[in-house]
């Protein structure tokens, strides 16, 4: 089964969640805020596509934490991350061996289509 991890109000999880839905393909949403991932979890995206990529060091979140100025080691982001979830680039797709961040749909249209 895939999961869908993100935020539901967030514009590119509504975008992959609509995505998906459209194409008729079945999924679990797991809300951030209620279920944040665990360190596990985090450390296996970050050791399969890199901090840079899980980071969202475009968000809100990070510029309101002013994480840039701080030079953190990629240690230190991950346990930002799992205070703060938001950090987190979403969605966060999970299905079988196939590890998606952010909403591509070029990408969406290779993997599940």
């Amino acid at each position: 089964m895939i999961k869908v991890y993100g935020i539901p109000n967030c514009g590119s999880v509504k975008k992959a969640r609509e995505f998906l839905e459209n194409r008729g393909v079945g999924y679990e949403f797991v809300d951030f805020k209620k279920c944040p991932p665990s360190k596990e979890l985090l450390e296996s995206w970050v050791k399969e596509k890199g901090i840079d990529v899980v980071l969202n060091a475009k968000g809100m979140t990070y510029k309101k934490l002013r994480l840039k100025e701080k030079n953190l080691s990629t240690e230190e982001k991950i346990t930002a991350c799992l205070e703060n979830p938001s950090l987190i680039k979403r969605p966060v797709i999970l299905g079988g061996k196939e590890l998606i961040i952010g909403f591509d749909e070029r990408s969406y249209e290779v993997v599940f289509c």
